[in-house]
């Protein structure tokens, strides 16, 4: 990684960012705002943190000269009113936040604006947008639920050859609003209740609002659409505890790392 790669000129739309997190994400939240910061090639017009109300996330923000959102304003029903989970799990939480992803278009100022998973940190440049095509980065595996949500809500298969699943993602808001205004022509009801209406409530893994959204706009015109490899790495080892040598190291490869230690949005079920 070097020098020069750190250097090139920020350019194309400005954006904003949009990131749901909870207390737990405190530990790699304010890498993964300093990576954007670093490593996003587009102008950011504003880092919107969207969260329960909490004191630490309102004074991280404050402190990162980032937007704080109560999630309870976001959705016309709070976190309480999902019932997704088993005897084993508990993927409640874990819907709720995609589903604020997915009203993203009413926080946000831009036309474009990229989501970010508060546990995803970048480590090498990325760009969103390149001759007026979006680009999205993309892995080769994801979960067969997925796609099965993906046919109900939408009346046909996912035509992606790869999966869009990879933590971060640009969302354009009007074909954003498009895609929940098709949801709501065929189901006849609000985009979030066809979508709660659809996942099978009996296996984990009912939905993805990336793989939605990025086979929505790949369907209506796949010439518009670049494709990347994601190369992202989870690891385990606190990001606190990485140093500069090793990150360097790792960016040879990867272009982004995940540091999966969530709870809240990912619970197992009590006893």
């Amino acid at each position: 990684m070097s020098d020069a790669s750190e250097n090139v000129t920020k350019s194309g739309p400005s954006i904003d960012v949009l990131i749901p997190a909870i207390e737990k994400d405190l530990a790699t939240l304010p890498h993964v705002i300093d990576s954007l910061r670093r490593y996003v090639r587009h102008p950011i017009s504003h880092i919107y943190i969207v969260s329960p109300n909490s004191s630490k996330i309102r004074k991280l923000c404050s402190r990162k000269n980032c937007v704080f959102v109560d999630e309870t304003t976001v959705l016309p029903f709070t976190k309480k009113a999902i019932r997704y989970s088993s005897s084993r799990w508990n993927r409640s939480g874990w819907l709720y936040q995609q589903l604020l992803k997915m009203n993203g278009d009413h926080i946000c100022r831009e036309k474009f604006f990229l989501v970010v998973d508060a546990d995803t940190v970048l480590i090498r440049p990325h760009r969103f947008r390149s001759g007026g095509k979006s680009i999205f980065y993309c892995r080769n595996w994801s979960q067969p639920e997925y796609f099965r949500t993906y046919r109900k809500l939408l009346g046909a298969a996912a035509p992606s050859p790869k999966s869009f699943v990879t933590h971060y993602m640009l969302f354009e808001s009007a074909k954003l609003a498009s895609l929940k205004r098709t949801i709501e022509a065929r189901h006849g009801m609000p985009w979030h209740a066809a979508i709660l209406r659809s996942i099978n409530k009996k296996r984990q893994f009912g939905f993805s609002e990336f793989e939605t959204y990025a086979n929505y706009v790949y369907s209506r015109n796949s010439a518009a659409v670049l494709l990347r490899n994601a190369n992202n790495k989870s690891l385990s080892t606190p990001v606190a505890a990485l140093g500069q040598e090793r990150i360097q190291r790792l960016a040879r490869t990867y272009r982004s790392l995940s540091f999966h230690q969530r709870k809240g949005y990912s619970t197992p079920a009590k006893p």
